[in-house]
């Protein structure tokens, strides 16, 4: 053959050939292309496949089949992760959100929180994810937390409960209880940690009162562990694991609301086994009724898987054991119990035991609305009663008779036996008045020695009946107190609630006002209110009194003076300074005594506004620099008997306190001793609290009760202010001197500093200083200034 011959057969194979590579590589591509589209099609579809075909007899390379063969094990992969979050940590998920303990999964970091947990922190739960518990704890007790997880985590012995204290965002800080328990979470160890939220422990009393320091507390908290061994064998699986660990009940049942499952918590609280619980409807085992009526409640598992939809009980639900009899308040959620393929396949119960929360929820509730002497309604209760029977009154469905009742002579009983005798005897008559009504009226004690009755629905003659009652059991009522024998009485003012009824404030002003005239006809009487007492109130000037008190209220009609209180000898640069008096201006800016108002605004019970008025701008004074004060110096501001007993007039003067600034040493409270006497238990809380800020405190007019040091030497006082009835005479009357030289005598052994006032001249400063006073306060030293009120 020619070379040229030889060229052209050479060029027709090389033709050859690069057209067969042509065509290899084309079958290539479209292999290439046809995998590539099967895996677009399995990624856009709702879920995922296990697997895509691949042709075996395709004439692919073996690269494209073994990047084929790779996509499926990926898939594979992907569909058991699916899967098994499904069928577990989504569960587990759920039923962390229902219950009330605080939960998080943690291994080096945290990898699941619930709601109850974030909400300690102040943050969302998807926030804690990543972050370590040892982040979110007091500093003292990071290094602790961190080494007791890490050795918890690798099986070593360590506490698995101890006591933290976590730290808000917001600088709140919460006392937990943790509890740990190593599960398997998505094939690998993890801890299990639930939290609940505890009160401070004997522990935490003792940081507070500084016996320990902090870092010392969160050393005894954790226990030094020995080396770490070995670590364990797997756990079970996650939500198995879980649900027997929570505290909170749990339990599952099938399609037929029969149960397949119940933790421990749940076998407590239902008061059965597992065994005998198995199989059976929840129904068969305990029963679901409304608290106040005991009616059955409907089956929130049946309803559940009825309709597919979560269900609660009533909150009042009361659950009953058929076999115990044993009654518990519950909370309880039933929700549908579906597989990973999204099938309804029972429902999931949970429950929580509310009963010894309920029980103080009443308990919290009949303390807010009775009487902690007598056990009767208390004045808020009562006018609350009291509303509402004046609305059906006006609608006419109905005509209310309302009692207002004030002892005679009991007084006596505290001034000769003291307070015992008359807390006593408050509640011997407390007896004796709730046996007088009927089951359906409503007996109040509305402070001191006055008392309430609500007689729904009573006529006018049966109320006047009832009253009458009253007043000859009390009169015959006899109090024994050691050897002495007492007989007290009672006046009844009576006042129809019918269409025309006023607001609650009028009725109990006009039910006072009959009682008032009731008293001064003499002890033992019942009056009815009418227009005859009204027009009697107003010719003593009492009603025009309510009006311009109320009237000055508004206006802010009051101006303050003040008087001066120096040491007897000149020496004790210590104790008040001043004390502060009020006056009322008029109309016309002419200034009125307190002896011409105080009695009505007690009457009309305002008292508290008044003292409220006095305290604002002598504070407010003092914190502008408007009149100054020596070093260690303090002024005096008098509160009355009815302010004392206002429950929320401490909460005012500590709020007063701190927005002025003003520092509590320099501010002293002076306390009449009838009004802490009559007051005993609001005075040792609002002496008890002040005084503990730094406050002082006097008893005013003191002796002009007797047995008054039974009631007042338990009480953290400083000062006594002689009753200024015994110094008017001092110099020339021996029983005064006598009654004086007594006094200070004991009030020396309570390390009380005395005060003689209405010192008035030479005589008397004399013989109060011979006789050991530490200060003195009267006309004698200085009359009473207008108080500066601006800087």
């Amino acid at each position: 053959m020619s070379i040229l011959g030889l060229i052209c057969v050479l060029l027709a194979l090389v033709a050859t050939l690069l057209f067969v590579l042509f065509l290899f590589q084309r079958r290539d591509l479209r292999a290439v292309s046809e995998l590539s589209l099967s895996v677009q099609r399995a990624v856009s579809g709702e879920r995922l496949p296990q697997h895509i075909e691949i042709d075996p007899g395709h004439e692919a390379q073996l690269d494209v089949q073994t990047l084929g063969i790779s996509v499926n094990q990926l898939l594979q992969r992907a569909t058991r992760s699916a899967t098994r979050d499904k069928s577990g940590p989504k569960l587990f998920s759920e039923l962390g959100e229902r219950i009330h303990e605080a939960v998080l999964v943690h291994r080096d970091v945290i990898l699941y929180a619930n709601s109850q947990f974030a909400s300690f922190v102040g943050v969302d739960r998807v926030n804690l994810i990543d972050r370590r518990l040892s982040d979110l704890v007091a500093p003292e007790y990071a290094d602790l937390v961190s080494e007791n997880l890490r050795r918890r985590l690798l099986g070593a012995p360590s506490p698995d409960r101890f006591e933290v204290e976590m730290v808000g965002l917001q600088g709140q800080v919460s006392l937990l209880e943790l509890t740990t328990v190593p599960i398997d979470f998505e094939g690998s160890p993890a801890l299990l940690v639930t939290g609940v939220e505890v009160i401070p422990t004997r522990k935490l009393r003792a940081i507070a009162s500084g016996k320990i320091d902090e870092k010392e507390a969160a050393k005894r908290a954790a226990l030094v562990a020995p080396p770490v061994p070995p670590p364990p064998p797997a756990p079970p699986p996650l939500q198995v694991f879980a649900m027997q660990s929570l505290g909170e009940p749990i339990l599952t049942t099938d399609l037929d609301g029969n149960l397949v499952y119940m933790n421990p918590a749940a076998e407590k609280l239902l008061a059965v086994s597992k065994s005998q619980a198995l199989g059976r409807p929840l129904e068969e085992i305990v029963g679901l009724m409304e608290q106040s009526d005991r009616k059955l409640l409907s089956d929130p598992i049946k309803e559940a898987i009825g309709d597919g939809n979560p269900h609660n009980v009533s909150r009042r639900a009361v659950l009953l054991g058929k076999a115990s009899g044993e009654e518990r308040a519950i909370e309880l959620a039933a929700s549908p119990l579906r597989d990973h393929s999204g099938e309804l396949v029972g429902a999931v119960v949970l429950m929580h035991d509310i009963t010894e929360l309920r029980g103080q929820h009443r308990q919290m509730s009949y303390q807010a609305t009775h009487d902690a002497l007598t056990g009767l309604v208390n004045r808020r209760e009562f006018e609350r009663r009291l509303d509402e029977s004046a609305d059906v009154a006006r609608r006419g469905e109905a005509t209310h008779m309302l009692c207002y009742l004030d002892l005679d002579r009991f007084k006596i009983v505290n001034d000769t036996s003291g307070h015992l005798a008359g807390d006593s005897m408050l509640r011997e008559v407390a007896k004796v008045l709730r046996e007088a009504v009927r089951d359906s009226d409503t007996v109040a004690r509305l402070g001191g020695d006055e008392f309430g009755m609500l007689l729904v629905g009573c006529p006018l003659d049966k109320a006047r009946q009832i009253a009458d009652d009253v007043c000859r059991s009390i009169a015959n009522y006899r109090f024994v107190w050691h050897d002495r024998v007492f007989n007290i009485g009672v006046s009844v003012g009576l006042i129809e609630i019918g269409r025309e009824a006023g607001t609650v404030e009028q009725l109990l002003a006009a039910a006072d006002s009959a009682c008032y005239v009731a008293k001064k006809e003499g002890a033992g009487r019942v009056s009815v209110y009418s227009a005859r007492d009204e027009a009697l109130a107003r010719s003593t000037g009492e009603i025009q009194w309510l009006q311009k008190l109320q009237s000055a209220l508004k206006e802010e009609r009051f101006t303050l003076y003040y008087q001066p209180i120096v040491s007897a000898f000149g020496s004790d640069t210590h104790g008040p300074s001043m004390e502060v008096l009020l006056r009322m201006l008029d109309e016309t800016g002419a200034e009125i005594a307190p002896g011409e108002f105080v009695q009505a605004a007690e009457r009309y019970r305002l008292m508290a506004s008044v003292d409220r008025w006095v305290i604002h701008n002598t504070l407010g004074a003092l914190s502008r620099n408007a009149f100054q004060l020596a070093p260690d110096r303090s002024v005096a501001i008098n509160i009355s008997g009815q302010t004392l007993g206002d429950p929320l007039f401490l909460e005012f003067v500590v709020e007063t306190l701190d927005q002025t600034g003003v520092p509590p040493e320099q501010v002293c409270f002076e306390l009449a001793e009838s009004a802490v006497v009559g007051n005993l238990e609001h005075a040792r809380r609002f002496v008890g609290v002040l005084h503990g800020m730094g406050c002082k405190f006097t008893i005013d007019d003191f002796g002009s009760g007797v047995g008054s040091f039974s009631s007042l030497k338990n009480l953290p006082l400083d000062y006594l202010k002689l009753d200024g009835s015994f110094m008017r005479n001092l110099a020339r009357d021996s029983v005064s001197q006598t009654m004086v030289t007594a006094m200070i005598k004991l009030a020396r052994t309570l390390n009380f500093k005395i005060i003689a006032e209405q010192v008035e001249d030479s005589a008397a400063l004399d013989a109060a200083r011979k006789m050991g006073v530490d200060y003195v306060q009267g006309f004698i030293i200085a009359r009473p200034s207008r108080l500066a009120m601006a800087a």
